[in-house]
């Protein structure tokens, strides 16, 4: 598969999910014991895509547009499932109603009233200090306008900026570090896994 074979050319945002699909197929035969990193969570599995009422309805209710490459995504490739980490986590699926795992906390912060309509804060990268590791209000201003899409283990995570002048990029999370760094914008991170 050639490294151009996500989104056609000159379509925004735009997905060719059959090669997508094919790809994770092939990385699926290439390690059926699930020794890639994450895999034996998403299984190489995408769950179907979304409805385009779906993703109105998620941007209707947190007052945002999702950026164009993940909205195609999630409408034309899948709405969650194989990617890199553990995995694309759903965009708007029920939380469980009780949870210890962190990331279930995250995306409950994230669908917070207001919480994805701010502005990203950040242009680049930020180190906190001791003295902020357990400032839970200054944490999630800082994050905030981004949302959740895959959880790397060990308390980091991957965000996809939703609002500001960042949106359409990633950015690692590292919580237990108090360290947040930018990364490429969506297809690439995705196709970065998918080629490899």
């Amino acid at each position: 598969m050639k490294s151009d074979a996500g989104p056609p050319a000159g379509q925004a945002g735009g997905w060719d999910a059959e090669a997508v699909r094919a790809r994770i197929g092939e990385l699926a035969r290439q390690d059926p014991e699930f020794t890639r990193f994450g895999s034996d969570e998403h299984g190489y599995r995408l769950t179907p895509p979304l409805p385009e009422a779906a993703l109105r309805a998620f941007e209707e209710r947190y007052a945002v547009r999702l950026p164009d490459s993940y909205r195609a995504f999630l409408a034309r490739v899948g709405g969650s499932g194989a990617g890199p980490q553990y995995g694309l986590l759903p965009l708007d699926e029920p939380l469980p109603v009780e949870s210890e795992d962190a990331v279930d906390d995250l995306r409950e912060q994230d669908r917070r009233p207001g919480f994805l309509a701010a502005p990203f804060p950040l242009r680049g990268e930020w180190r906190g200090s001791p003295a902020e590791r357990f400032d839970e209000e200054a944490e999630r201003a800082r994050v905030a306008g981004s949302l959740v899409i895959a959880e790397s283990g060990c308390g980091e995570f991957v965000r996809l900026v939703v609002t500001g002048p960042s949106a359409g990029q990633i950015w690692f999370d590292d919580m237990t570090w108090d360290h947040i760094r930018p990364g490429p914008d969506f297809r690439d991170w995705y196709l970065s896994w998918l080629l490899r």
